[in-house]
């Protein structure tokens, strides 16, 4: 199955999530936060339009996932998934067609209709590659797909695997067997678009019509967006305040500086500086609990040094000379966990124990020794560089890393960050990037799967695969795993394919971040997504 590029988000996450939620963040515009039932929300500028489709870094994802637009399921904050725009999607035997019951009487939020079409035109129209959204491969599941990849497309062919009923029903017939599909369809690429998106799409991301709990009022460049709650909206996610104004920030402690003062109701991007302090913190509310978030180190594998075999040997050893209980203790403060594997501990099939892992142990004799063994390949020469992002919270966890490489292997390391998150992300995803990175993930969907195909396939080569990792035998294992039987069956071949990356190394696993937040106080119903997202429509003032 080809899947081009990656969400989320969600989303970092934005999935995410610290791509999701570790924020910029700038200054606050001096309006009270405490004025009116209004929540304010600090992030970045999003990197894009306002359009599902074309929008995978985090700052857009907090906008448009679960807010302006929904899709057929949503899932709950625990991550279970229940209907939505759907009133049923039902298998075939095999889980090769999906049949879908649309709820009558959906509208979006400018009051025209929402139907099968609306889902149809808008999947088809994501994965045509003449449109060139961001999002397409995960389209990649339904029949035709790869027939819309091809040179010399218009941009309004549709996908030969989806067929329209009627206004509530269509069918969907995929590639290949997926009982991870319906999970899947959680993710944002799959929410629909009304008939004004294809009068101008351009001037559409800028006024996005959604068909979300919360509807769209006005996006000032660098400064704030605000969205109003949707009076079409029949959905799971009933806000219970009067909108959210997202500030956007390029600072982080300029960021939490305005929930200690007031000035800013949430934050989900706490500062390293606050860290150490942020559970006593008497002036703000601080929530932290285990979270998705995996922060890893990710090295091209057309990186001098680090191909075939010395390569594996250089990516082993800069694994063992990390110490990373050190960097979550004294840098995270205790709010992240050394990881143990690629995913996360709050998705099975996580264990802690799988093959392989001893790898991201800290072993300095060990990370020496192999670190020499390279050598006697190829002499290393030059430096050691990583590439972050500047207006995140990680300058400090690559500081630490640069050094512990210094003591360790007695090279050269050092950091060369790139201002904010949407410069880095548009120079990843341009292939500019060309030394070690900071490579984040919040997933998408809730599954172990959104941490391995979007980033690691061969199909995601030229998108979210920014280290240009390449293992056949990890893409068939990922093959398998989409056509089992069931989840739990499809689980145990992801965790197969976690094995391999532990012994490839693509990219080195450094820790798993918790889900932490400030509020103001006195906030009523602050929840939390499986993905780190605060639960918006739940929070009121009153």
């Amino acid at each position: 199955m080809k899947r081009i590029t990656r969400i989320t988000r969600t989303i970092v996450a934005a999935i995410a999530a610290a791509t999701m939620l570790a924020g910029c963040g700038v200054a606050s515009n001096g309006e009270n936060a405490a004025d009116g039932n209004v929540i304010s929300f600090g992030i970045g500028e999003p990197q894009n339009p306002l359009v599902p489709g074309d929008t995978n870094e985090g700052n857009g994802a907090l906008v448009l996932n679960r807010v302006l637009f929904t899709g057929l399921v949503v899932t709950k904050a625990d991550g279970s998934i229940v209907n939505e725009n759907a009133e049923k999607i039902e298998p075939n035997a095999d889980n090769t067609q999906y049949t879908v019951t649309l709820r009558k009487g959906l509208k979006f939020s400018d009051g025209t209709p929402l139907t099968a079409e609306s889902y149809v035109k808008a999947w088809s129209y994501t994965a045509n590659v003449k449109n060139a959204q961001k999002n397409a491969g995960y389209l990649a599941y339904i029949k035709g797909y790869d027939d819309l990849q091809k040179d010399g497309l218009k941009g309004d062919e549709q996908l030969s695997g989806l067929s329209v009923q009627d206004d509530t029903h269509f069918t969907i017939t995929l590639n290949a067997a997926s009982a991870v599909f319906p999970t899947v369809l959680t993710f944002m690429a799959y929410d629909p678009l009304p008939e004004s998106f294809y009068k101008d799409p351009k001037a559409f991301g800028e006024n996005p019509v959604g068909n979300g709990p919360y509807k769209f009022k006005s996006w000032k460049h660098d400064s704030q967006i605000e969205v109003v709650p949707n009076p079409n909206y029949t959905g799971y996610y009933q806000p219970k305040n009067d909108g959210i104004t997202y500030r956007m920030y390029t600072d982080t402690n300029a960021q939490y500086a305005d929930v200690q003062s007031g000035n800013l109701d949430i934050t989900s991007a706490i500062p390293s500086s606050a860290l150490k302090n942020l559970l006593n913190d008497k002036t703000v509310k601080a929530y932290s609990e285990p979270g998705p978030v995996r922060v890893a180190l990710g090295i091209p594998e057309d990186l001098e040094h680090f191909s075939g075999k010395e390569g594996v040997l250089r990516r082993k050893a800069i694994s063992l000379a990390i110490n990373r209980k050190a960097i979550t203790e004294k840098i995270m403060n205790g709010l992240a966990s050394p990881a143990t594997d690629f995913a996360s501990p709050v998705f099975k099939p996580y264990s802690g124990s799988l093959k392989g892992a001893d790898v991201l142990r800290h072993d300095a004799a060990e990370a020496k020794k192999l670190w020499e063994q390279a050598n006697e390949i190829s002499p290393w020469d030059g430096d050691f560089t990583i590439t972050y992002n500047a207006d995140g919270t990680y300058k400090e966890t690559y500081d630490a890393i640069v050094n512990q490489l210094k003591n360790t292997l007695g090279i050269d390391a050092k950091t060369d960050p790139i201002p904010t998150q949407k410069e880095y992300i548009t120079n990843a995803y341009a292939g500019k990037i060309t030394s070690a990175y900071h490579d984040i993930w919040g997933p998408d969907y809730p599954s172990v799967e959104d941490y391995l195909t979007p980033i690691y396939a061969s199909s995601a080569l030229g998108g979210r695969n920014y280290g240009k990792y390449s293992n056949a035998e990890f893409d068939d294992l990922l093959a398998k795993a989409s056509a089992a039987a069931s989840t739990d069956d499809a689980d145990k071949l992801y965790v197969q394919a976690e094995e391999i990356l532990l012994e490839d190394l693509p990219s080195i696993p450094i820790y798993n971040t918790n889900a932490t937040s400030a509020t103001v106080k006195g906030l009523k119903g602050v929840g939390f997504n499986w993905d780190s997202s605060p639960t918006f429509w739940a929070i009121s003032k009153r």
